[in-house]
């Protein structure tokens, strides 16, 4: 399941900005990149995902806006450029070259340890703050992911029902199938030997024996019993993608089952129906798995 969220903490020197995405994904696959000045709390974030999250692939990114930005400038050490330049000048003069000042300049200025970076430390101050935008920027994470979350379950919620209500219009249409069934077979025997001919007793037990297998009440019965359970695993807190897909699976083998054993066109439309919303469910709980 996707998701995204970020959260801003602030002090007198710095601003953290925190933003949180994920994909779908089966595993917690967790990516992190903080500032220098905070690189030693990568660990408690990653437990923090790790115990907040559960899985997806997340990638979690924290920027540090400075109130001062020259304290974060580098520094020149001007006595040693003066040496480096007074150096390069004396030689030049004993080997008879003449190099303009402002060359000298660039070359003194590019000379080792002339320019000193700012190093940036681990910041206790810092940590305070990037950590108040983590559970900001966490709490709008989860905050869309439920949101998200609600309009899948309301989606896969009305599949289901949908299949109930196919299959209550399939009990409504199987009143005639047994009689048509048994009309059908008797026009054939009369077409073909001659009532007078049927041996009626044989008739009849023959006839029990093919509408018991053509009998689909077992299989409704599955059927309703498979969606009430997926609308009620849907309502539970926990995570539940993989017994929905479960579910689903029961739900196809029922739907299949009572499609090849209607023998009735009518409840065969009704199956393939049931089919689509089925693959629908099937496409939704891939953003679950």
């Amino acid at each position: 399941m996707t998701g995204y969220g970020v959260g801003t903490a602030s002090d007198a020197n710095v601003k953290y900005t925190v933003e949180i995405k994920s994909l779908n994904s089966k595993f917690l696959e967790l990516s992190v990149r903080l500032p220098k000045t905070v690189a030693d709390k990568e660990l408690q974030l990653r437990g923090n995902c790790t115990k907040l999250i559960e899985r997806g692939k997340v990638n979690l990114t924290a920027v540090a806006e400075y109130t001062d930005q020259t304290a974060l400038a580098a520094t020149i050490n001007v006595a040693l450029l003066r040496k480096y330049f007074a150096e390069l000048d004396g030689a030049a003069q004993k080997l008879g070259a003449r190099p303009d000042r402002e060359w000298l300049f660039e070359q003194s200025l590019a000379m080792p340890d002339v320019v000193a970076q700012h190093e940036e430390e681990a910041n206790p101050d810092e940590a305070i703050v990037l950590m108040e935008a983590f559970d900001r920027a966490f709490v709008a994470f989860d905050q869309f992911r439920r949101d998200e979350g609600e309009v899948l379950r309301k989606e896969l919620a009305a599949r289901a029902q949908g299949i109930l209500n196919l299959l209550t219009k399939v009990e409504a249409e199987e009143g005639n199938r047994i009689p048509l069934i048994r009309e059908r077979i008797s026009q054939y025997l009369d077409r073909t030997v001659g009532r007078e001919n049927v041996d009626m007793n044989r008739f009849e037990q023959e006839l029990i024996y093919y509408i018991d297998k053509l009998d689909i009440t077992e299989e409704k019965v599955r059927l309703r019993s498979h969606c009430n359970y997926f609308l009620k695993a849907l309502e539970a807190e926990d995570a539940n993608g993989k017994k929905l897909a479960f579910i689903s699976q029961e739900i196809g083998r029922e739907v299949n089952t009572l499609g090849s054993k209607a023998n009735d066109a009518g409840i065969q439309q009704t199956v393939v129906q049931m089919k689509e919303e089925l693959e629908k469910i099937k496409e939704q709980l891939l953003n679950v798995l």
